[in-house]
């Protein structure tokens, strides 16, 4: 065995670099080893589990909050895509009422860039601005409810005047439009699919099937909610889809009847309903109308629903209401039009309150429950364009409303009560190997300042042990000669 001392110094360096390498991995483990990532921190997602909704995580949720109308009528009048503010802080205003849910209307004319919509707004542009305003509202943890809300068939353009308000989707293009939109976010399990807004003036079969219908555009062919919810499994998107009854969405108790199949069973039943015109907005009627279909274990998203008299009181009948029964619900509308009775939500865009919106704005912020995490806007193609320009109220689509409110899905909160999400099982259970790589990189972190103390004090020991005394003549001969240097 060599005694070179400097072979022993590079032993005793190699050590202490093992020593310290140990220490840094233990640090590492600290530092970067941390419970399973679930699937709501990585993004917003939510599924059908019975007749209610759950998050990534398994949680029960509820959607509960608002429509933003606008993207489905300023595209065709060549304004914008969205009818005032579409920003960051003008979903911060949203969430500052505590909602977690968004339905966005949308044209299928802008969407698909047909029938002569503005080509500065429709097509790839408007995709990329609705993809964008997607992503921002996931980002405040909100989940997205897109709707076929204008539509026409053959060449008509899905305006005002031929798009607005139509009995059904039609056969032409909706096909095409949910083909497009279902691959657009089908990663994006944060977003719902609503098929068609106020299917009406049509039989429970043609909602169902389609059919050969008539008004005053012509002739034309209706596509039933089976073909549409076909085309958009067919991309292999397994997104919830909510589908809105007969009756401008107010025949809740028929809709069980007609539940077309769906091979991935991720189906909610829309509901529309509106204070004080519609028949299902006495409340001595609602039990009898959302019963059979919650009891055939579908879940209820009241799509749309609101009060026309510019005040709260049958809100504050309803909400709690549909809380006890579980359902999702998002009101009409965050939208400053002049017309209270519309009926409008807000005057201002930083969430100022109508005396109607003052009703859903304190009852959403006194519901108790989990509410979404915030995550990085990744959802859809491209951020697009953040805001768009802010039209007129005057500008605003006039007359009353149809007969029906809209519901979507919403983090789960019930007034006065927690809700009772099942607690985390220790990391020991979860992950046995992380808890071990954990515990090692401990006891490395604990150890090695202990072991560099020890290999400095061998060191120095060595180094005394080679130390001559202090009256020991050291003969010449014992030392190495100097290299000869050139």
């Amino acid at each position: 065995m060599s005694r070179n001392p400097l072979l022993r110094r590079s032993r005793v360096r190699h050590c202490i670099a093992l020593i310290g390498a140990g220490a840094l991995v233990g640090v590492a483990l600290t530092v970067f080893t941390g419970p399973p990532v679930t699937a709501q921190a990585a993004g917003l997602s939510v599924r059908i589990v019975g007749n209610h909704f759950v998050d990534g995580g398994g949680r029960t949720v509820r959607l509960l909050g608002v429509n933003r109308s606008g993207s489905e009528y300023a595209c065709m009048a060549n304004w914008a895509v969205f009818d005032g503010p579409s920003d960051a802080a003008s979903i911060a205003a949203m969430a500052g009422w505590n909602i977690d849910a968004v339905r966005v209307p949308l044209n299928e004319d802008c969407w698909l860039g047909i029938n002569g919509a503005p080509a500065a707004f429709s097509g790839a542009n408007y995709r990329n601005a609705i993809a964008g305003y997607v992503s921002r509202l996931h980002a405040a943890g909100i989940y997205a409810i897109v709707d076929l809300h204008w539509n026409a068939q053959g060449s008509l353009p899905a305006d005002g005047k031929t798009g607005q308000g139509r009995k059904m989707a039609d056969l032409d293009h909706a096909p095409a439009f949910w083909t497009s939109v279902a691959g657009f976010f089908k990663n994006d399990h944060g977003v719902v699919f609503d098929l068609f807004n106020e299917p009406h003036d049509i039989g429970w079969d043609c909602w169902l099937n389609g059919c050969t219908t008539s008004d005053g555009t012509g002739t034309w062919q209706a596509a039933g909610m089976q073909t549409l919810l076909n085309a958009v499994r067919a991309t292999g998107a397994t997104n919830v889809v909510t589908l809105s009854a007969n009756g401008w969405g107010g025949d809740i108790p028929q809709w069980i009847n007609y539940r077309p199949h769906d091979p991935v069973g991720q189906i909610a039943a829309g509901w529309h309903v509106y204070y004080p015109e519609t028949w299902w907005s006495e409340p001595s009627r609602w039990n009898a109308g959302v019963s059979p279909v919650l009891a055939a274990q579908v879940p209820i998203v009241t799509t749309e629903f609101g009060e026309h008299d510019c005040a709260g009181g049958w809100m504050n009948q309803f909400l709690p209401w549909a809380d006890q029964h579980g359902l999702s619900y998002t009101a009409w509308t965050w939208d400053t039009w002049p017309n209270c009775g519309n009926p409008v939500l807000i005057t201002k865009y930083d969430g100022t309150p109508t005396g109607y919106g003052v009703s859903l704005r304190d009852h959403l912020r006194g519901l108790a429950g989990f509410k979404p995490l915030a995550i990085p806007a990744t959802s859809g193609r491209s951020a697009g364009s953040a805001a768009q320009a802010s039209r007129s109220p005057a500008a605003a689509p006039s007359g009353a409303r149809r007969t029906a409110p809209t519901g979507a899905a919403i983090a789960h909160r019930r007034a006065g009560a927690v809700v009772p999400f099942p607690a985390a099982a220790p990391l020991l259970v979860t992950s046995p190997a992380r808890a071990a790589l954990i515990g090692v990189g401990s006891i490395l972190l604990v150890a090695a300042p202990l072991g560099l103390a020890a290999g400095l004090w061998l060191l120095r020991r060595r180094r005394a042990r080679r130390r001559p005394a202090a009256n020991t003549e050291v003969p010449v001969t014992a030392q190495p000669a100097e290299p000869l240097r050139t």
